[in-house]
């Protein structure tokens, strides 16, 4: 069996505020750990089946304690991972209200082991239970996407979004992941679609990034955990995007560990596909 190392509790030292200086030491903490850890073990690593049925590889373990190593350098915040045990990361959101990280080391760790070229690192800074920096890094592409609380959102270096969104959801191409909602609704969606097209690319974090970015304008996920939408979230909100549940209620409010999520690249995007899913909108946990 494959086993992280456990982060140390949190330190008692003040933490930075997220400067330029500690975004871009968490953006090169990315690129090295998916430079060092990730692409050199690309098509090359043997899996096995965590408890929830997802994919473990000796990468994911690798690239999240190298991250723990990384990111603790950078500001001694405890490190709350994927693959630590539920308790473990139950006791750093517990105790992390002055701030932890929040790293998922391979997101889409199918498509890394199947050799589809999408899957990310990704790490958010959260302090008093909201994402205040974000940092999503795609080592096959060398985009690097990120966004500080309030500081807009960037991909390298660019500000997002990268092009102008449609007006009409009919116009817009949509991000689903079917696997976690009501069937009704998933035949609802293939049969009567409102949107012109439809994608499922399997990796949550950089799902939301293409929404800020304006590579897909709608996304619907029927349960994401905190890693996944912790830095990709804010990424989307501070390039323009809103994101609500799917029963419409605040993204923000609730059980961190399972949100449904309905996003789309602007406010107005985000109202048409909320009224057109309408009560249909149901997750199936």
């Amino acid at each position: 069996m494959l086993e992280p190392s456990r982060d140390p509790m949190p330190m008692t030292a003040s933490p930075p505020p997220p400067t330029s200086d500690l975004v871009a030491a968490v953006i090169e903490a990315c690129r090295a750990v998916g430079r060092e850890e990730v692409m050199p073990r690309y098509l090359k690593v043997a899996h096995e089946r965590k408890v929830d049925g997802s994919l473990l590889t000796e990468a994911d373990i690798a690239a999240q304690n190298a991250l723990i190593t990384r990111l603790r350098a950078i500001a001694p915040y405890p490190v709350l991972g994927e693959e630590m045990t539920d308790e473990e990361q139950r006791d750093v959101w517990a105790l992390g209200g002055d701030g932890f990280w929040c790293v998922d080391p391979i997101d889409g760790t199918s498509n890394f082991v199947n050799g589809l070229p999408f899957f990310a690192v990704s790490v958010a800074l959260i302090r008093d239970r909201r994402s205040v920096l974000g940092v999503v890094y795609d080592p096959t592409a060398d985009e690097a996407f990120h966004a500080v609380l309030g500081g807009g959102a960037y991909m390298n270096g660019a500000r997002l979004p990268l092009k102008e969104p449609p007006t009409e959801l009919r116009r817009c191409m949509a991000g689903i992941e079917l696997k976690r909602i009501d069937r009704a609704l998933a035949g609802r969606l293939a049969q009567e679609h409102p949107f012109s097209s439809q994608r499922n690319l399997g990796a949550s974090t950089l799902d939301w990034c293409y929404v800020a970015a304006g590579r897909l304008h709608v996304y619907l996920h029927g349960g994401q955990k905190l890693w996944d939408y912790a830095a990709g979230c804010l990424i989307l909100r501070e390039a323009g995007g809103a994101a609500c549940k799917m029963d419409g209620s605040d993204f923000t409010d609730g059980d961190p560990w399972c949100r449904s999520v309905l996003a789309a690249q602007t406010t107005e995007l985000l109202t048409q596909w909320r009224d057109w899913l309408g009560t249909d909108a149901t997750a199936t946990g």
